[in-house]
């Protein structure tokens, strides 16, 4: 696997309001099977998903963007942890680093963002197989630091499923299946750096392991990919709090 990161000029909030002018700007070249994976802050900053903290406290914020939170008083480091999108992560995703004193949202509807994007770059470059991503950070439990997640995806299978498939002794396998969307996102993320580095775009080459598609994911493969709080593996954790419900935001 090839990861090649994507210098750009900073993006600037209430002036940058067109996300395919910067790709078609900064990207090079894209070649067949290639994996484009790009920070949902631009994407956001494009779509004006930013708020002045002037106008709004960053709870608030993220008490209506969250589909579920809980308060920052019951977290040691006051953090507001919340579930957006099935997805565990501080404040709703909103963020200010990078932000020219803004707070930075989620993009509005980052399938659907993920989906144009990735028939843009399609018809530019005269590709047949290709594949978008659109990460933000998180944390990990019981793990310092941050790593990369994935908000949504397009142009190939999100997951590797080897259930029923043998091991390398024959034994077959019962619940196995590799996220690869959310491998990807940990990788670049990792190559983007968390701080000055102005590389909120990579492109990812050489993955034999991804099974790229002519088309959009289905509802049907969406919906494979999240778990329920009760039906997770740390469903006795997730559900031994009083989660508050969220405003819902932009999803």
């Amino acid at each position: 696997m090839l990861i090649k990161t994507v210098k750009t000029r900073k993006i600037i909030p209430e002036k940058d309001r067109d996300l395919f002018s910067i790709l078609k700007r900064y990207l090079p070249k894209l070649k067949e099977n290639s994996i484009v994976v790009v920070t949902s802050k631009v994407v956001a900053i494009c779509q004006g998903r930013i708020a002045d903290p002037k106008e709004i406290t960053r709870d608030e914020l993220a008490e209506k963007e969250a589909d579920w939170y809980l308060p920052r008083s019951l977290n040691k480091y006051h953090f507001m942890l919340t579930i957006k999108r099935n997805t565990m992560i501080a404040s709703a995703g909103i963020d200010e680093s990078n932000g020219a004193g803004y707070y930075i949202l989620w993009p509005k509807d980052p399938q659907k963002s993920a989906n144009k994007i990735r028939a843009f770059l399609k018809k530019k470059f005269g590709l047949k197989n290709l594949g978008v991503i659109i990460t933000d950070s998180k944390l990990t439990p019981l793990r310092w630091g941050v790593t990369g997640v994935a908000i949504a995806h397009s142009g190939f299978l999100a997951l590797n499923d080897y259930r029923k498939k043998p091991d390398i002794f024959g034994r077959k396998l019962k619940v196995t299946q590799a996220n690869v969307a959310e491998g990807l996102a940990v990788a670049s993320v990792l190559a983007m750096g968390e701080g000055k580095e102005q590389t909120p775009i990579t492109v990812i080459e050489d993955v034999p392991f991804v099974k790229f598609q002519k088309r959009n994911p289905s509802q049907k493969e969406l919906k494979a990919l999240q778990i329920s709080l009760k039906e997770d593996v740390y469903g006795s954790m997730l559900t031994s709090v009083s989660w508050k419900k969220g405003g819902g935001g932009q999803n």
